[in-house]
């Protein structure tokens, strides 16, 4: 239990949350004084990226400080029914035990963190009957409108059946392990709204949704003139694109090369990847870089070194022009190879973990 006030409490879920339903649930249940229980999580596919490894450990820890213990879930099956590594469920939990020694090296504080394991949940009967369940509260197309948060269209003739059974199991996973919080991306918003819904339905609760902010990729924004939802998930980070995200293993060459090739409009402080990894990731990263400031050093006749202590100064200078793309550049790529340095270092150093990294680096990624 955290021994922060209420409102203090609030405010750091509120920093993950970039939106959360309802708050004045999650108000009450900070002041029943019970346990929370926070669900999360993860299909174990390909290398982690930079959003999945430091930001999830950035988002994680506030959580935890505000006194909610986590439940991480390591979607094995529902990244079976989903395709991901050809459907080869061992090399899918060789993958899940690689995300936990990235974590364990990225300064996610897993002593309140719970790993609880799919291939686990399935063994037992009751599991499968409340996923049954849960499938028999809604029409087929229902289900099939949250496929957005697999990375899938929702077209019912672009889904197998397998990938279908998907959220049946991913809301029966939240009441199984009973969370009053589920917290996820943005991307994950419908099905854990559906969750809502049918969870009275069934004789359980409404879990709080606390959706987390989907960093942007490094690419070029897609066009204006398509929905939000899509929008979120097009610019979400893909392992499918190397080149789009940032790399928990990357080497400090790999990290320049994405950052100096990145999207990057001189003054667009909107559609910037750029920024967002300072707003997301430098500036929560403080005490892990040992700094008090960001450094931006430049030479005298383009006004000299910058000391920045805020992102929304950062953002002011940026929008008027007074920080050139460049510039930006070149320190975050420094910063975010210092934040990198101690996971390549673990995997370099500790056996187990290489050979666990050596073997994700040989499977071939499906989506």
């Amino acid at each position: 239990m955290s021994s922060l006030k209420i409102g203090d409490r609030l405010k750091l879920i509120k920093q993950v949350g970039e939106e959360i339903v309802q708050e004045d649930e999650l108000k009450k249940l900070l002041e029943s004084g019970k346990e929370l229980i926070a669900y999360d999580g993860f299909e174990p596919s390909g290398q982690i990226h930079i959003a999945q490894g430091i930001l999830r450990a950035i988002n994680i820890n506030k959580m935890i400080k505000a006194g909610v213990r986590f439940k991480m879930w390591v979607a094995d099956w529902h990244a079976l029914t989903n395709n991901k590594m050809g459907g080869d469920l061992e090399k899918l939990k060789i993958t899940g035990q690689y995300f936990i020694e990235v974590w364990r090296a990225s300064g996610m504080d897993l002593k309140h963190v719970e790993f609880l394991w799919a291939s686990d949940m399935v063994k037992d009967s009751n599991y499968w009957q409340l996923v049954i369940r849960v499938g028999m509260t809604n029409k087929l197309a229902r289900f099939i409108r949250t496929a957005e948060f697999m990375g899938r269209e929702d077209s019912a003739e672009k889904l197998t059946a397998a990938q279908i059974i998907y959220p049946c199991m991913q809301i029966a996973d939240i009441f199984r392990l009973k969370a009053k919080i589920t917290q996820l991306g943005m991307d994950q918003r419908k099905v854990n709204m559906l969750a809502r819904e049918i969870g009275p339905m069934l004789g359980y609760w409404k879990p709080v949704v606390v959706s987390h902010h989907m960093l942007m990729g490094l690419g070029k924004p897609p066009s204006k003139n398509v929905d939000t939802a899509t929008r979120t998930v097009e610019n979400k980070m893909s392992k499918s694109n190397p080149d789009n995200a940032i790399f928990m293993t990357d080497t400090t060459e790999d990290i320049e090369r994405k950052i100096n090739k990145a999207y990057c409009l001189e003054g667009d402080i909107k559609e910037n990847p750029i920024l967002e990894y300072f707003k997301y990731i430098i500036f929560e990263s403080f005490n892990r870089l040992g700094v008090n400031e960001v450094k931006i050093e430049r030479p005298e006749k383009w006004g000299g070194t910058l000391c920045v202590r805020s992102y929304v100064e950062l953002e002011k200078l940026f929008a008027e022009k007074k920080v050139h793309p460049m510039d930006l550049k070149a320190v975050l790529s420094k910063l975010l190879d210092q934040l990198i340095e101690p996971v390549r270092r673990h995997f370099k150093e500790n056996e187990e973990a290489r050979e666990l990294l050596k073997k994700v680096r040989s499977y071939q990624i499906t989506r």
